[in-house]
């Protein structure tokens, strides 16, 4: 299409976006108080023999005049941005999909359908983590100390952990990403699994405020294992495509048509050819 077409097509999808979240949000103000019930369950759920006024009831604060209507607005559009997923995540995929090959389509199926779920279990398991990290947050302080929690901080503590647990569990997508585009081998990953391992078990201790080993698993043992499994991915993706490279290659090895770069689309196939036939002449050409 030219590029005036182009403009309109993004112009009514963002008019179908922003009419998605709206009526979305007013679902999210309608059902506000059992939102926020849930978010504030993870901070009724600790000890609070610290918390200024009252110590026997979750109570949080706020210190101006329209917090109560600012929070409320901030968790409506959340909670609608959820509920109106669907159509936006359609809208921006019918809008770069025709610019797409078949098979890049099919992996970008792949993508979203492995990202949407590990990013809401990550999500799950900060939910039940925050306990920990609030009571540690709060025993850090010196006794005869009160704390005045206002709702603006705590909101921001959970949004921040839902946020890091959730990115987390992407890491391992993102390792099969680099394998399926040819970056990051098999044979690279195995030589460096135990930093990765040991950059996930850090990332975990430095990222999750409480400092009992329990909290740190939650994070790091779920990365662990899906680290592992896009090592398996990434072995039986390389042995597909070596086997793959033999068989249309019968008269090389599987050493040599990795080497050529016979088992990469044609313009890799291209530029891995001219700079093996221009080193020691020994290419498939020569």
């Amino acid at each position: 299409m030219p590029l005036m077409e182009h403009i309109r097509e993004l112009r009514n999808r963002v008019i179908t976006i922003a009419v998605a979240l709206t009526v979305a949000s007013v679902i999210g103000w309608v059902v506000y108080p059992h939102v926020w019930h849930f978010i504030q369950e993870p901070f009724c759920r600790i000890p609070q023999p610290k918390l200024a006024f009252d110590g026997k009831r979750c109570t949080l604060y706020v210190n101006g005049l329209f917090d109560g209507l600012f929070l409320k607005l901030q968790v409506s559009i959340i909670v609608g941005a959820l509920i109106s997923s669907p159509v936006w995540l359609y809208q921006i995929w019918a809008f770069i999909a025709p610019g797409l090959y078949k098979r890049e389509r099919r992996w970008a199926y792949y993508f979203v359908g492995a990202a949407v779920p590990l990013f809401f279990g990550g999500a799950a398991i900060a939910y039940f983590a925050m306990s920990r990290g609030i009571h540690f947050l709060l025993d850090l302080l010196p006794q005869n100390v009160t704390a005045l929690i206002t709702i603006n901080t705590y909101l921001s503590y959970a949004e921040a952990m839902l946020l890091i647990f959730g990115i987390a569990f992407e890491m391992p997508l993102v390792f099969v990403l680099l394998n399926l585009a040819g970056v990051l081998t098999h044979e690279r990953f195995r030589k460096w699994r135990r930093v990765i391992i040991f950059l996930v078990f850090a990332f975990a201790a430095i990222f999750t405020p409480s400092p009992d080993p329990i909290s740190m698993l939650l994070l790091a043992v779920p990365c662990v294992v899906l680290v592992e499994a896009s090592e398996v991915f990434a072995w039986a993706n390389d042995r597909r495509r070596a086997r793959q490279g033999s068989l249309e290659f019968p008269g090389l090895t599987d050493e040599e048509v990795a080497k050529y770069g016979l088992d990469k689309p044609l313009g890799e196939q291209a530029s891995a050819g001219s700079g093996a036939g221009t080193g020691a002449g020994t290419g498939p050409g020569s």
